[in-house]
């Protein structure tokens, strides 16, 4: 089924990250974790669509897509941000392989960590979030989305890495073996995993070779 819905706001999250807040179709229902694919409603762009997260909760009478802009595409995402209130969208029903299954460390790249938000605030709402521990790679610390909340759920199992340019609070380098043999040493939790698809198939490489089972690694299949 394809739901037809409207922006209802966008604001910036960063500086070329969006928080877009769409009206719920009534009959829209998904698990934390899955996507949908998001169309623009414009004759030019009908056959367009991409796979976006929704970051809300399921019980929310909106949804919410954090989006970061990719302007060198000059693509979906570029549009979408030009994109204002009363703009039409379709959308897919849910889809998808992330989805909770039981404590670990989450491992995400980028705009990786969407499909994690709407993980962490359930958790957080079931008051199930401790225990829970975050490893997010960015560029430099401006591009880090939702910092202050997702330091506010995990405290000091919050591992933010900055690859380009650090300062105090952040860690610098790269999510490479040497990094997880330090910080991933329980290998009978679960391993959540998400970002580009090079980062994800090397942090997969990585686990699976640090004693993870195929069964304890969650990522989009």
């Amino acid at each position: 089924m394809i739901h037809r819905t409207t922006i209802l706001m966008t604001e910036f999250v960063t500086h070329d990250v969006k928080r877009f807040i769409i009206k719920k179709p009534e009959t829209f229902n998904f698990t934390p974790g899955q996507g949908v694919e998001l169309v623009i409603d414009h004759e030019k762009w009908r056959e367009e669509g991409r796979p976006f997260t929704p970051t809300s909760l399921p019980k929310d009478e909106v949804l919410e897509f954090t989006i970061k802009r990719y302007p060198e595409h000059k693509g979906v995402t570029d549009k979408l941000h030009t994109l204002k209130a009363g703009d039409i969208l379709l959308m897919s029903e849910p889809f998808g392989t992330i989805t909770y299954k039981h404590p670990g460390v989450f491992i995400a790249g980028g705009a990786g960590i969407t499909p994690f938000l709407s993980i962490f605030r359930q958790l957080a709402v079931d008051r199930s979030i401790a225990g829970q521990s975050l490893i997010f790679s960015n560029k430099t610390p401006a591009d880090i989305i939702c910092e202050k909340e997702l330091r506010y759920y995990f405290g000091s199992r919050c591992h933010l890495l900055c690859t380009r340019e650090s300062g105090q609070g952040y860690e610098s380098g790269r999510i490479d073996r040497e990094y997880l043999e330090k910080t991933t040493s329980d290998t009978n939790q679960y391993v959540y995993i998400c970002g580009p698809e090079k980062f994800v198939e090397e942090i997969n490489m990585i686990v699976k070779d640090l004693g993870f089972t195929a069964e304890s690694i969650v990522y989009e299949e």
